[in-house]
């Protein structure tokens, strides 16, 4: 076994700020991407190896994993989650993988009614029973969001933040900060093992008060406009959205209202010795991708 560590979702939002944090501390990283892109163009010239597999094919599975000591797990908001699950659980209990960090999602429990949080919730349970030390990360919802086209465009275009939220209240975690923890773990998996971390920004609060610092980030006036679960869903549909992720939305909608994504940060700072970022600095840190939108 090599000193490799495999980041899965190598492309994405956590995925790819890892492998760049792996880096940074000279950790040889194996990044996993579906496809050969700009994006895995970007990982390779940084230094990683890039693979191409599928995390719903084992042998796939298998040869990514192999000769590695650790992973870093992220699956979209798509089916096939636990399935993935148990083809990696069993590649990596083959291999005898050191650690495991698996990206959950802060819904998940066994009465959700979200699909993919349930399916979430039993994919945690899966990565437990399979003897791997695992370490779950369940995150409110990221900051990202806010980099999202469909807010990109409400911003620029209507000065609006429009979603069904309610007067429910949360913390946004920077994809940029959990990718800092996930690395930290994966260097000193350890005193980390068995444990489920809730991942929260620095300061809770509600889509008004947030919409008001994106606007003040970028100098202009936002306002957050609610709007009912069903007229979302509508949109949703409108815009053709894929049917397992417009029901996991409409629900988690609903569990946002009730406190589900609630909380501030009592993790991030304590093991990486780092605060997460605010709202307002990371408007700041993205204020390119939203002046070209």
């Amino acid at each position: 076994m090599s000193d490799a560590v495999l980041v899965t979702g190598a492309t994405g939002d956590t995925g790819r700020y890892t492998v760049e944090r792996l880096l940074e501390k000279k950790i040889p990283v194996r990044a996993l991407v579906h496809r050969e892109d700009d994006r895995s163009a970007r990982l390779l010239a940084l230094g990683a190896e890039v693979v191409v597999g599928d995390l719903l094919d084992l042998d796939s599975v298998r040869k990514a994993v192999k000769g590695t000591r650790a992973a870093y797990f992220v699956y979209p908001i798509l089916p096939g989650l636990i399935e993935a699950t148990a083809f990696f659980a069993q590649a990596a209990k083959e291999e005898g993988l050191r650690a495991i960090v698996n990206m959950s999602q802060l819904p998940a429990r066994s009465d959700a009614k979200s699909h993919a949080s349930r399916n979430h919730w039993i994919a945690e349970r899966v990565f437990d029973w399979s003897g791997v030390p695992v370490t779950h990360l369940r995150p409110t919802f990221f900051a990202q969001w806010l980099l999202y086209p469909r807010y990109l465009a409400m911003i620029k275009n209507e000065g609006v933040v429009r979603v069904p939220f309610g007067e429910g209240r949360h913390a946004p975690i920077a994809a940029e900060d959990q990718a800092r923890l996930i690395a930290t773990i994966l260097l000193n998996p350890e005193p980390h093992q068995g444990q489920i971390y809730k991942l929260h920004g620095p300061n809770e609060m509600s889509q008004r008060e947030i919409a008001a610092l994106v606007g003040g980030a970028l100098g202009r006036e936002v306002k957050y406009e609610p709007i009912t679960i069903d007229v979302y869903r509508s949109r949703l549909e409108e815009a053709r959205f894929p049917s397992y992720l417009i029901q996991h939305l409409s629900e988690v909608a609903l569990d946002y209202q009730n406190g589900i994504f609630s909380g501030e940060d009592q993790v991030i700072a304590r093991i990486t010795g780092e605060p997460p970022m605010t709202v307002s600095a990371f408007v700041s840190a993205h204020r390119a991708e939203y002046e070209a939108a």
